[in-house]
């Protein structure tokens, strides 16, 4: 189960970047944390704009990733001081999982997870520093589409009451979403000759975001039928 749920978490991240309210700020978040513009950015000394992207977007990368890990270790931290309610965590957890999937395929819509929460920092500070505040900044936004990934994932996590798989599960899912955004932010010129054709399949991605988050609900509301079907075997009658 746990291979499952870590392949789980780095789809997330991933459809968590691909979603309609992050891949399109890509080239403004790169131009932004390198100090870069955008014309610079196609015309101008490829091995320094390559270094400035490499090492500001690892920063960038660090900032939210540190948020997201934290949020992980807390719910875990949670779920195990609350561990005598496992069942109804689980349950309850699972029915808002399922909800939010319904939410993000465009079948619902819950006004609290349509609201943009995000940060907007007017000016950021200088230097790496300013980089990695930025990406805390991101972290907290928990802008209205990976709200309910995020939330989803945390949600299971909380359900383990294992503070060290929190703190895995987390940093798998900052993975999905951080690499695609290194390679992204390393190769934006492509990107940015290819984003209309990415746009094309923006319904789908968000279909399959939305299957994802089901299936993470159906994995915690069926978690005594799978324990069952793993003790089967062993409660079968033995034959004489």
């Amino acid at each position: 189960m746990s291979d499952i749920t870590y392949l789980g978490a780095f789809l997330g991240g991933l459809l968590s970047f691909l979603s309609p309210c992050v891949l399109p700020l890509i080239p403004s978040y790169v131009s932004y944390i390198t100090g870069v513009s955008f014309d610079e950015l196609k015309t101008g000394d490829k091995a320094v704009i390559r270094r400035l992207t490499l090492v500001n977007s690892s920063v960038f990368i660090s900032g939210f990733s540190l948020v997201y890990i934290l949020l992980g270790v807390f719910s875990s931290f949670v779920g195990h001081i609350l561990s005598a309610y496992y069942d109804v965590i689980r349950i309850v957890g699972g029915i808002i999982i399922i909800l939010f999937g319904l939410e993000v395929m465009g079948i619902l819509k819950i006004r609290t997870l349509m609201g943009d929460h995000r940060v907007h920092l007017h000016s950021k500070p200088r230097g790496y520093f300013g980089s990695f505040i930025l990406g805390l900044t991101f972290g907290a936004g928990w802008t209205p589409c990976i709200g309910p990934i995020l939330g989803s994932i945390l949600l299971y996590a909380g359900t383990t009451g294992s503070v060290g798989y929190g703190f895995k599960l987390l940093l798998i899912y900052s993975l999905g979403l951080g690499i695609p955004f290194m390679a992204t932010a390393l190769a934006i010129n492509s990107f940015l000759s290819h984003y209309g054709a990415i746009q094309k399949y923006m319904k789908i991605i968000m279909i399959l975001s939305g299957l994802l988050l089901i299936a993470f609900g159906v994995i915690l509301l069926s978690g005594k039928i799978m324990i069952l079907v793993k003790l089967a075997p062993d409660l079968a009658p033995k034959k004489l």
